[in-house]
């Protein structure tokens, strides 16, 4: 009767062995379940900011690009006017031109 005794205690104890690493395993797979879903969610999250920062990146080297845009504009046409700068003499032969055109004659200017 010890025997059957000691088999049975044998057979209770391997079943709940089997039990414990059934559970075991369950839980083994939640807890990789609940990472992996963890890990998408930081990936996404992650993806979402560096699209954000993206953005905030063209954003802003667009505007700088339009900033370096009108200063050169307005360097060029700093220079263009420094460059056509006329003395009144100029602005007198060119007024006199203008005049001798309108009635028709066809006199060069004179130096």
């Amino acid at each position: 009767m010890i025997m059957r005794d000691v088999i049975q205690k044998v057979i209770a104890t391997e079943a709940e062995a089997k039990r414990i690493v059934q559970a075991a395993r369950v839980e083994a797979e939640r807890i990789v379940s609940e990472a992996q879903k963890q890990a998408r969610d930081r990936v996404a999250q992650a993806r979402q900011e560096a699209r954000r920062e993206s953005e905030q990146l063209l954003t802003a080297a667009g505007q700088a690009a339009e900033q370096e845009k009108a200063k050169r504009l307005a360097e060029v046409a700093a220079e263009i006017t420094a460059g056509v700068c006329l003395d009144d003499a100029t602005v007198q032969r060119a007024a006199e031109a203008a005049a001798r055109c309108v009635r028709g004659g066809s006199k060069p200017i004179p130096e």
